[in-house]
């Protein structure tokens, strides 16, 4: 699959159904990875932390979770589109009517990961989710990451889909791939709370346009100002940046230097 560059985040050219065709072969392979739903804020984030770019770079894909990561592939001649993390989560469950893959959440509040789960089974009668957790807001100690690792190795389910945020669960997919015996392992962040119903959607004319982070921020003020309006400006200029700079190489120009 084609990736592109987007301020050294690997972003995969995809679309839903490449993408969930993706899982398909890995889990037929035996292939266990993770996968990072990645938009500015996932971009941004990795720019103030090389740990988290390096995560980003070793994960089996970074799917467009964002406007801004079309836009840019299609300006790269890439085939792509949005690869929304709650409407992948969708695919993936009717995709599991036909194949028996199994699901696994992990993340949110207490109790969101069973409405979540609710909420999914009766979309999708028949659907197979083996187990739910909501975990602490801190770190497991080491009784706790054994009960979680028993617990999975237990059900090994083909996916386990994580709820933690950006960049939590990021670090989190990372520090237990391989670990735990899950085929794929999704950090999906708000999709637990918007599938169980307990966050209102943005309209989908909101979505196309890239005004998806506006509604959110006047949805949820007080979490969400300081990520957006500290984030989105940088992007745009850093994104500038690195178009210059790819331009001049491509022209064979140097930037002039002063002193």
């Amino acid at each position: 699959m084609k990736r592109f560059d987007v301020l050294g985040v690997p972003i995969a050219a995809t679309d839903y159904d490449r993408t969930v065709d993706r899982f398909a072969e890995w889990l037929a392979d035996g292939h266990r990875t993770y996968v990072t739903v990645t938009g500015v804020h996932g971009v941004m984030e990795s720019q103030r932390d090389p740990e988290l770019l390096a995560i980003h770079r070793r994960a089996g894909l970074c799917v467009p979770d964002g406007m801004p990561m079309v836009w840019l592939g299609k300006a790269g001649g890439h085939a792509i589109e949005r690869v929304y993390g709650p409407d992948l989560m969708v695919e993936v469950c009717r995709r599991s009517l036909e194949t028996g893959w199994t699901h696994y959440f992990y993340g949110g509040k207490d109790g969101v990961p069973e409405r979540l789960r609710d909420a999914l089974c009766a979309r999708f009668p028949g659907l197979r989710v083996v187990g739910t957790h909501s975990p602490p807001f801190r770190p497991l100690d080491a009784t706790e990451e054994a009960a979680l690792a028993a617990e999975i190795e237990a059900l090994a389910p083909d996916f386990l889909w994580v709820g933690l945020s950006t960049p939590k669960q990021e670090r989190w997919m990372a520090a237990h791939v391989g670990r735990l015996r899950a085929g794929v392992m999704l950090g999906v962040g708000a999709a637990f709370d918007l599938n169980a119903g307990l966050l209102r959607r943005s309209p989908r004319w909101m979505q196309r346009i890239g005004m998806e982070w506006f509604f959110r921020l006047c949805v949820e003020p007080r979490r969400l100002w300081r990520r957006y309006l500290g984030n989105n400006p940088r992007f745009i200029l850093s994104i500038a940046g690195q178009w210059l700079g790819l331009r001049r190489r491509a022209s064979g120009r140097r930037p002039v230097e002063s002193g």
